[in-house]
């Protein structure tokens, strides 16, 4: 037991020993390093990919709108939407306020029941 002891106190105050375990450290630290930057050059490649992606979408999206817009003003009749629901869809135009019908006030706090079209 003596004998382990004492070959543990030399090792600890060689200098080649505690070399070898800062470099191996610095190793493996190394190692971890080239596997995050390895990681870290995918990821920028794949946000490329991805912006590239948002933007053929958001042209996309871009030349659908202005389709439907010059379908509904060539032929407003035929149009699957009408131009003045597509311009409040994309904000270019603020909703009707919706009209209500009905008698005068009953008097007893209750709100007319509304009125559901199919």
């Amino acid at each position: 037991m003596e004998q382990a002891a004492n070959l543990v106190q030399r090792a600890a105050n060689s200098n080649a020993v505690i070399n070898t375990l800062l470099a191996g450290a610095f190793a493996v630290l190394s190692l971890r390093s080239v596997q995050q930057q390895r990681f870290i050059e995918a990821l920028e490649a794949e946000k490329d990919s991805l912006v590239k992606a948002n933007k053929g979408l958001k042209k996309t999206i871009w030349d659908w709108k202005q389709q439907l817009f010059s379908e509904a003003e060539a032929n407003p009749r035929y149009a699957v939407v009408p131009l003045s629901t597509l311009k409040v869809i994309y904000g270019e135009a603020t909703p009707a306020a919706p009209v209500i019908s009905g008698g005068a006030d009953n008097g007893d706090g209750k709100s007319p029941a509304s009125k559901i079209m199919i």
